[in-house]
Formats: structure tokens, sequence, C-alpha cells
């Protein structure tokens, strides 16, 4: 939306970005606040001030007690921004197992230097990382196993050693390294593409037989456990890239039944969606991590999708998002009045920290080269724009409270001064009705 925006202001010379501004005159943070505060009231919801201890699982939460009053024992160590799928297993683990614990997020390494009073205790810097009683625990298959032994009686994930089914669980184990080493090495190499999709097409298959062998949706039946803990990072991210830059859809088709009853059951968990990100994320995270995934032609329709670069699936209006969805599936599906609520009310709460991160779109890079530029530590915002950012903000986050319509008909209408001939294209294409191009008058 804001390229093709972007390409029609500069149609003209008087038409150029520099000939556009618009009043400063949306309301306040603190009366959007306010607002927001009442629709939260009107539908039922508690998105500004959730139960961060013994609520839902969060992304924000630092430390969870589940009602617990003994003395916490364990601290969790992951990165802030939950690209990292062995952190996810850790969390999701404790999150199920409802076992109390603090979190400190500590950067990755492309973000830039980690903390020097995190790298004194883990001199390696990985992560994940379980402080037990000021012990020291690291890699996240040795993190889940003891966690398991330490706190038998909370929620059990995995059958009693020596049965027949922990056999099968650790079988389950090694089936998933096996698809872990099969997704990367498609989406990473440029070579033997043919046959690197089937041998990933052919694990999958075994991935669904296994689902299936007890009757579902989880990989031991109708109970989640470890195993399917230790995959859910795994096959969310490969579901994601694999679309992005192969052009092949592992969900949303229908070619695996199996596989897509697991998503929908690990989507019907609090635990699960608290933890787990989306398409676009991944899309962009996993390249600094790995060092580069390969795109291929079948791929670059499917990110264009994603990225909002085909023209279409960025505008208004969206369709449904449902399991089904393509490119991107989601099984509880949408409730656009709380969803533009919650957007809304993230954007107030967060407000500062949002102008500041948009402003490095106007910005210099930083002085060293690093992989993950918007992550970049060093770079600097245009900070000379931050009023108009700011304003720009205020007046999304009204139209999403009131909607788009019923803003342009108050007293807080967005007003844009430009040439006659930039305002009629403006408004011929229907652009002043949409809320995201407005960002770019700010510039």
């Amino acid at each position: 939306m804001l390229e093709g925006l972007s390409k029609l202001v500069g149609k003209g010379g008087s038409s150029s970005p520099a000939a556009l501004s618009f009043s400063d005159n949306a309301p306040s943070w603190e009366v959007l606040s306010n607002m927001v505060k009442a629709q939260e009231g009107e539908f039922g919801v508690n998105i500004t001030e959730p139960d961060y201890e013994n609520g839902p699982t969060h992304p924000l939460a630092l430390k969870r007690t589940f009602g617990s009053k003994e003395p916490i024992r364990l601290k969790l160590y992951r990165d802030h921004a939950a690209w990292c799928p062995y952190c996810q297993k850790v969390w999701l683990q404790l999150e199920e197992k409802r076992i109390p614990y603090v979190m400190e997020k500590i950067n990755m390494r492309c973000y830039g230097d980690k903390p020097p009073e995190f790298m004194a205790k883990v001199p390696s810097g990985l992560l994940p990382v379980l402080e037990i009683d000021g012990r020291i625990i690291t890699e996240s298959a040795v993190i889940m196993n003891l966690l398991e032994e330490m706190y038998p009686n909370n929620t059990p994930l995995m059958p009693p050693k020596g049965s027949p089914q922990r056999t099968r669980a650790d079988n389950l184990m090694r089936l998933e390294r096996r698809f872990f080493s099969d997704w990367l090495n498609w989406l990473c190499s440029g070579w033997n593409q043919q046959s690197a999709q089937a041998q990933l097409e052919k694990t999958l298959q075994a991935i669904c037989q296994e689902l299936q062998a007890e009757g579902g949706p989880y990989f031991l039946g109708s109970d989640i456990s470890l195993v399917d803990i230790t995959f859910a990072p795994m096959l969310e991210r490969a579901a994601a890239s694999l679309c992005y830059y192969k052009g092949f859809i592992m969900r949303g088709a229908g070619k695996y039944p199996a596989l897509e009853a697991w998503f929908d059951a690990m989507e019907s968990r609090e635990t699960y969606l608290g933890t787990k990100s989306d398409h676009y994320t991944h899309c962009h995270d996993l390249p600094p991590q790995l060092g580069g995934c390969y795109m291929t032609p079948a791929g670059e329709l499917f990110a264009a999708a994603i990225d909002g670069h085909d023209g279409k699936s960025w505008h208004l209006p969206l369709p449904p998002l449902t399991a089904t969805s393509t490119p991107e599936a989601y099984s509880p599906g949408e409730n656009p009045p709380v969803d533009k609520l919650q957007a809304a009310a993230r954007v107030v709460v967060y407000h500062d920290a949002i102008v500041k991160f948009a402003l490095r779109g106007a910005g210099q890079p930083g002085p060293r080269p690093v992989s993950a530029p918007l992550a970049d530590p060093t770079g600097v915002a245009a900070v000379e724009h931050t009023a108009a950012m700011d304003a720009a903000m205020r007046h999304v986050v009204h139209a999403l409270l009131v909607g788009v319509d019923e803003k342009q008909v108050l007293e807080h209408a967005l007003q844009v001064k430009c040439c006659c001939c930039c305002a009629l294209q403006w408004i011929s294409t229907g652009l002043l009705h949409r809320p995201a191009a407005w960002l770019v008058l700010c510039f």
C-alpha cells in the first residue's frame, strides 16, 4: 500500500512528497488511551493491563507464578523478539507445566553485543539458558529433560522411562531432527532443489503417519507432550519460510490433513498462541540466524504477497483469516472489532518506542554492518521528524478506534495540505480513506 502511495505521490513535479503536509489535530495520547479503556469495557477485554503473572501466556510477561506463593527457583534467559526456536521450546514447556519462573530477555547477536553480565555467566552467549538456584544450564534439550525430572507432578509431558510409549516418544524426537535437517537443506541451498523438496515431502508424510498412529491430533494422541513442544517451533517456521522462499504450502492446502489438524490443535492452546509468531516475522528473522535463505521463482509470488508488494495483499478490505487462508493460515480466525482495538491499544501503550523505531526508515544505518538492519543497535533515527511521526501515529490510532469514514467527519479529521493536482489524485483513488497510507504524509 505504501509503495503504491509513494509512486502516486511521486507523479508530477508539484506532487512530490515535499509538497505534502497535514495538520496535527489528532487526539492526544491521553485521549486515545481513554478511548481504548472505554472500548475494552465495551468488548469485555483487557489488553492494556493483562495479568502477566497468572493470566494467559503473554510475550511481555517477565514473572510467572501461576498462583503459587512458593519462592521462584527458575530464571529463563531468552531472546527479546522471540525469534529463537530453542527458546520457544523451553518457554512453551514452562507454560504447559505451569512452573513458576522469572524471565530475562537477552538480545541475539544480530541485535548487537550481548550484555557483559550475561556473558560472564554464559561465555558462549548461546540461548536459551536456565538458571536453577544459581546453577546455569544450557542447551534446550538438556533443559527440557531436566525440567521433566525436577517437576514430575507438574503436568508430565513425557511417558514413563522404559515404557513402549517412551520409546516411541524418543523415536519421534529423532524424527524432529530429521525434519529440521531436511527443511534447512532445502531452504538454505540452491543446489538439488527437486531432490531436496522430495526428501522434505517424504519426511512430512512420515510426520503425518505418526500423527495418525494414535488418533491424533497430537503426536502421542489426545494430549500435548514434549514431542509436540519440540516440533512446534520448527514446523511453525518451516510453514512460513517454505511458502515465502519456495512457494511450498505446508498448511492450508489440504495436502497434509494430519498436520493441519495438529496446527489447529496447537492453536487452540493459549500457551502456544502466546509464544507463536507470524509468517512475515519468521521469513525475515530466519536469514540473519541461518546466514541466508535461497529464494526460488516459485517463492517470489508468495513473498510479494507476504511483504505486501503484489499490489493487492495489503489492500483493504482484507480476506477473512481462517485455518485454510493462503499464504498464512490461522485457525482461531479473526474478530475485526477486537483486533483493531488490540492494534490501537498496543500503539497507545508503546507509542514512544514505536515512533522512534518508525523513524529509522528515514534515518541512517549504524557505523558497523549488521544482519538485521531494522534491529541495528547503532542505527540513527531521523529524530527531526519526531513530531510529524507522532501525529501520524495518533491519526492512525484514532482511525482504528472510530473508523476511517467516521473520523473524517469529526473535528479530528485528517486534513491534508497539498497542491490541487495531488489532492485530486489522492481523493480519486481513495487513498485518504486508508489509515496506513497516512503515515507517508509525515515525510
